[in-house]
């Protein structure tokens, strides 16, 4: 049996569009594995969102599937940061309903540009 890809097992993924250009967003990085874009609800000054192009649901079945994108995920995530807010910042990853993920595409909150309290929420 052929493996489905990605894109057909989750047609309606906000960030499969947003990666491919079919929602507007305002995109801050891309490269050929991940992009980045502005938070259209953001919780600090900063809040970029930075998704792999390919849809995994949550960081450990990147971690497991592609340490490469995840790596560059992160690796992203502090070029934001150092460039936004002198690279102090919280790179957030939520897996599951409970914890608030609410686009079951894996991606990484980076927020910043105000002081955080711990614990969070």
């Amino acid at each position: 049996m052929a493996e489905v890809s990605r894109v057909q097992r989750a047609p309606d993924d906000l960030f499969l569009k947003i990666v491919a250009g079919e929602v507007p967003a305002t995109i801050v990085h891309s490269d050929d594995l991940v992009v980045a874009f502005e938070d259209v609800n953001p919780q600090a000054p900063v809040h970029v969102l930075v998704v792999p192009r390919e849809r995994y649901e949550n960081v450990a079945e990147l971690a497991a599937a592609s340490p490469q994108a995840l790596a560059r995920l992160v690796e992203v995530a502090q070029r934001i940061a150092d460039e936004r807010c002198g690279g102090e910042h919280r790179l957030v990853f939520n897996t599951g309903t409970a914890v608030g993920q609410s686009v079951f595409h894996v991606h990484g909150h980076v927020l910043g540009g105000r002081d955080f309290t711990w614990p969070p929420g």
